[in-house]
């Protein structure tokens, strides 16, 4: 069995990972950027490394630093998480190279099944049929175009390399190819690391179904039933279920044959989830994911088996602890995740900030996995989910009646969630009937109009009431006779108040901006950043006539980007940032003098 696992992830995998190797007697290692340092999967490890920098670029996708955290804290094993490196070959050839045992399957498999085009091919050979699609990345928008109307529109463009959703658009006509296939790319290189993009068929009212495999190193393989993950917005999942509603037995036992036979073609071994579209009671191939999936837990509560601790034992070189007769599933389990966005009325806009106050719900069958806790922040620079609210009930009208128990009873403060859209969707007919698709949220079957991000309809503090901020300050120590050079973060007030090391000036206290909206925010043309992130593109000049509706720059935030639009027609007055700049809620970004104003 593995003795030390470093965890190279953050927030609530991470804490989910540890909190399995404690249950196992394993030490945990975590490893940390600039903004996590004080997060909660470093306080519950056993040991934490600094990995430096803010942006996941900067710290959880830097290899090298990684590589060396594994040898310098003496880790035989790592484990991925979800996101990241959890897909990316190089990173476990790499792992593996060094002698380290990389939990997840071999670089092998990933290589094949990482990549989706390549993943379509071996899904084939194995007599398992996609949707229609390339076999090769795209190099530029015309072969969109070329795709589209040979198969018609509209069709989606999906990163290779990825999942989520990101890197995901979808092409309703050839003028929309080339501005889709450049900004899929973008958010692709972002979020994964690669670029490299293809184009399949969009299917116009399908469901979202995934089978949970996982298999051992001496040729046992099961599946663990499937979840229907369709309830989505942006292409990214809000609520997942187990098992799947008004799902034939005999399509579920087709599906979990066809996902083992194409895990078993590509010499798979560990956890994995083969995803599948499901639509007129046919299914299709769509994706394997190398990885433990975020939704996991459904499919823990209704078969009883710990899918993470299985995933440690299959990499030690054990074997399953169970068969496929000995899969035994029972009760329906549903799933929300819980993301730090303001549904704004369906546009679900990334809000990062403070929390200042977090208390999960409790009672009989009621689960939370999260990554933070009171007083954490989360940050504009990472993924924007907070924890997974997680229920399990006899049947799924149960399931349904105690998740919105469990919604109302949890209390979450200082910043906006999807909760409040979350509880109106679980008490919808379409959903209570198990009717919906995977684009049924944003095809406004749902009024969310006048939905916010506050449960109890509380608004943000004022920027003014945020903790003080801390300061960087190096000092040295002596325990027991060693000295050590440590850093130290403190209050500003602390560090203005007295010399750093050294003798050294101390810092000036930071200015806090009186207002988040500057000069012009309230005024017809003024358009301002709606959430804090930074500038990708800037579409328009001074100058520049544009309509309403246009997009004028696109914002990524939580490693997704955000079209910027004009709320008027007009002329551009003035642009107040450019591509790479930081921004805050509500900073002005473009000025546009309305077209009355204009004549």
């Amino acid at each position: 069995m593995l003795t030390k696992i470093l965890i190279a992830n953050r927030g609530e995998i991470a804490v989910r990972v540890i909190r399995a190797c404690q249950e196992l007697g394993i030490a945990s290692v975590a490893v940390y950027s600039e903004l996590d340092r004080d997060s909660l999967h470093v306080r519950l490890a056993d040991e934490a490394y600094a990995l430096g920098g803010q942006t996941a670029a900067e710290s959880y996708l830097n290899t090298d630093k990684i590589l060396e955290i594994i040898e310098r804290s003496g880790a035989d094993g790592v484990h991925p998480g979800y996101g990241f490196f959890s897909e990316n070959t190089d990173f476990a050839r790499a792992i593996t190279e060094r002698g380290v045992t990389f939990i997840g399957p071999p670089p092998e498999a990933i290589e094949v099944m990482g990549d989706k085009v390549s993943s379509r091919i071996a899904a084939e050979k194995a007599g398992v049929s996609g949707v229609p699609g390339t076999t090769e990345f795209l190099t530029s928008g015309d072969e969109v175009v070329d795709f589209g109307n040979a198969h018609g529109w509209p069709v989606a463009i999906k990163a290779a390399y990825g999942g989520g959703g990101r890197g995901m658009r979808v092409v309703n006509a050839a003028d929309e190819a080339h501005a889709a296939l450049a900004s899929a790319q973008s958010e692709a290189l972002k979020g994964f690391g690669r670029d490299e993009c293809y184009v399949e068929r969009y299917l116009t009212h399908p469901r979202h179904v995934e089978m949970q495999v996982i298999g051992d190193q001496h040729g046992n393989f099961v599946w663990v039933g499937e979840r229907d993950c369709s309830v989505q917005r942006r292409h990214q999942k809000l609520i997942e279920e187990a098992p799947a509603p008004n799902f034939p037995p005999e399509v579920r036992q087709a599906m979990g044959e066809a996902a083992v036979a194409v895990s078993r073609g590509c010499g798979y071994y560990n956890a994995g989830t083969v995803e599948f579209l499901f639509q007129d009671g046919e299914f299709y191939f769509l994706e394997m994911n190398t990885r433990l999936q975020v939704e996991h837990p459904v499919t823990e509560l209704i078969s009883g088996i710990d899918l993470v601790r299985e995933q440690i034992r299959v990499a030690s070189g054990l074997e399953l602890s169970f068969t496929q007769d000995d899969v035994d599933l029972r009760g329906w389990a549903m799933e929300v995740r819980v993301n730090a966005e303001n549904p704004a009325g369906g546009a679900f806009l990334p809000a990062p900030g403070k929390i200042d106050r977090l208390v999960p719900p409790q009672g009989f069958g009621t689960r939370w996995d999260g990554g933070y806790e009171s007083g954490d922040e989360v940050s504009q620079f990472y993924d924007n989910l907070v924890g997974k609210l997680i229920v399990w009930g006899s049947d799924r009208t149960t399931a349904i009646d105690r998740l919105k128990r469990a919604i109302r009873e949890m209390t979450i403060e200082g910043i906006d969630t999807t909760l409040p859209a979350q509880l109106l969707i679980l008490e919808h007919p379409d959903f209570v009937a198990g009717e919906h698709a995977t684009n049924w949220l944003e095809s406004d079957a749902v009024d969310l109009s006048g939905v916010t991000g506050r449960l109890g309809g509380g608004e943000p503090e004022a920027e003014g009431d945020e903790a003080e901020p801390k300061v960087r300050r190096d000092v040295d120590v002596e325990v027991n006779g060693k000295r050590f050079a440590v850093s130290l973060w403190v209050p500003e007030s602390a560090a203005a108040a007295a010399p750093a090391a050294g003798g050294a000036p101390a810092a000036k206290p930071r200015t806090r901006r009186a207002g988040a909206g500057g000069g012009a925010a309230g005024g017809s043309g003024s358009i301002a950043a709606p959430m804090q992130g930074t500038i990708v593109k800037v579409d328009v000049a001074v100058g520049d006539t544009v309509a309403a509706g246009q997009v004028v720059c696109v914002l990524e935030a939580m490693k997704m980007e955000n079209n910027v639009a004009a709320d008027v027609a007009g002329t551009v007055a003035e642009v107040k940032v450019e591509a790479g700049q930081a921004v805050g809620s509500g900073d002005l970004l473009v000025v546009i003098t309305p077209e009355a104003a204009a004549g």
